[in-house]
């Protein structure tokens, strides 16, 4: 009984969204104040400071391990690049709004092309220390009118494990500075009030090669590629993914709607293109590129991630254009979307192909307007002014240079 209703929701989709009425899944804007905000434009609203670090802080990591530029890291290199020739940049610090520090704390890659973060906090620290020494404006608000690129795992904790990070904590020199970061979690030591929440990179020139023709029916009921199971870093089970992608696998291994494997196929792209939804279950950290990805390819994400701050939470309509499943119905997961009717199904996918909610997830090179990049800037600008209060009378101190753990106090 149960398998002729989910043939029945497929017909009934399929009947919907097939390449005879796609016309009818004509783009449509988002209403309301979310929709505006999305094309708001930055410049002339505020202007950034970019300080000139030494090349070991930047450059020269990316010279040598240029994998960093194609990683799901790399939007800390990006943005660098794209404040460089942005018309927000001003070469007159006394007259910023805020100041950016480019720094690659992300870029120190295994073998594998996974980042190690336990450089990140000495490195951190070594920046700050030269911008303090030889700039005045660090000191006039220990950091508060200064914002950081931090996309790791767990932002500015700078620990892939979670437990480990939120052990860690937040670095302490970053405490009063607006965090530009991945991670997004409500109530979690690694999300301080403030920080602004970005998609993670996705290669947009890649993506684009893979494009299909948009009247290419959607056959696939619900695709997922990836790891179910940690066995290398989580070998009992149970930890990876708060057992979420477990229970993905084990409900729905044999499930004839659900597309699910470990593989990667080269037609990776193309098949996302082909389904009308996405999984994009948490793994060690709540978000990965199956976010970014399911929008640009137009197929609804199916976000499994408690307490999850999504990127550009103020401008782009998650609720709207996507479903939030609890991790605790996972096992529910099948009713849960075989029961959406087909009308708001067609109305996700029609938002979700609004060019500009595409465009705000993406770091594409050159910049567009609206993109991820110009999104943290309106964040940024949304800030402004600054409260006065974030200004220290002389000789006022707040943050402890000697805080934290004693590692991260060595010289970098």
């Amino acid at each position: 009984m149960r398998a002729c209703l989910w043939v029945f929701a497929v017909v009934l989709v399929f009947g919907f969204v097939d390449g005879k009425r796609v016309e009818r899944l004509r783009t449509e804007r988002i209403s309301g104040s979310a929709g505006d905000v999305l094309d708001d434009d930055p410049v002339g609203r505020l202007k950034v400071y970019v300080y000139e670090l030494p090349s070991k802080y930047n450059k020269k990591l990316l010279q040598k391990d240029p994998r960093c530029l194609t990683h799901m890291f790399a939007a800390e290199i990006f943005m660098h690049r794209f404040l460089l020739s942005s018309p927000v940049r001003t070469l007159n610090p006394d007259e910023a709004d805020w100041f950016y520090t480019p720094i690659y704390p992300t870029c120190d890659l295994t073998p594998m092309g996974l980042p190690l973060p336990f450089k990140s906090p000495r490195m951190m620290r070594s920046a700050i220390q030269l911008i303090s020494s030889n700039w005045p404006y660090w000191n006039r608000t220990e950091g508060s009118d200064h914002f950081f690129v931090v996309p790791h795992d767990f932002g500015a904790c700078f620990h892939y494990q979670e437990e480990k990070a939120v052990e860690r904590g937040i670095l302490p020199l970053l405490q009063r500075s607006t965090l530009v970061q991945t991670f997004g979690q409500r109530n979690h030591v690694c999300l301080n009030e403030g920080s602004i929440t970005i998609p993670p990179f996705a290669p947009p020139q890649k993506m684009q090669a893979h494009q299909i023709p948009p009247d290419t029916p959607r056959s696939i009921f619900v695709y997922f590629r990836g790891l179910f199971y940690d066995v290398n870093n989580d070998p009992e089970g149970g930890y990876y993914a708060r057992g979420a992608r477990a229970a993905v696998w084990e409900n729905f291994k044999n499930n004839p709607l659900f597309d699910i494997s470990t593989d990667h196929p080269t037609t990776y792209y193309e098949d996302m293109q082909r389904a009308i939804f996405c999984l994009c279950p948490l793994g060690w950290a709540p978000w990965s590129p199956r976010l970014v990805e399911a929008v640009v390819f137009g197929c609804i994400p199916v976000i499994i991630a408690d307490d999850i701050v999504l990127p550009f939470a103020d401008a782009i309509p998650w609720e709207e254009i996507g479903v939030f499943v609890a991790e605790e119905d996972v096992p529910n997961l099948d009713t849960i979307l075989t029961t959406i009717p087909p009308e708001v199904i067609l109305r996700k996918q029609r938002l979700l192909a609004n060019p500009s909610m595409k465009r705000a997830m993406l770091f594409p090179q050159p910049a567009q307007p609206g993109d991820a990049f110009h999104q943290i800037l309106n964040g940024l600008a949304r800030k402004l002014p600054h409260d006065r209060s974030v200004y220290l009378k002389s000789g006022q101190n707040i943050l402890n240079w000697t805080a934290g753990p004693v590692g991260d106090l060595k010289p970098w």
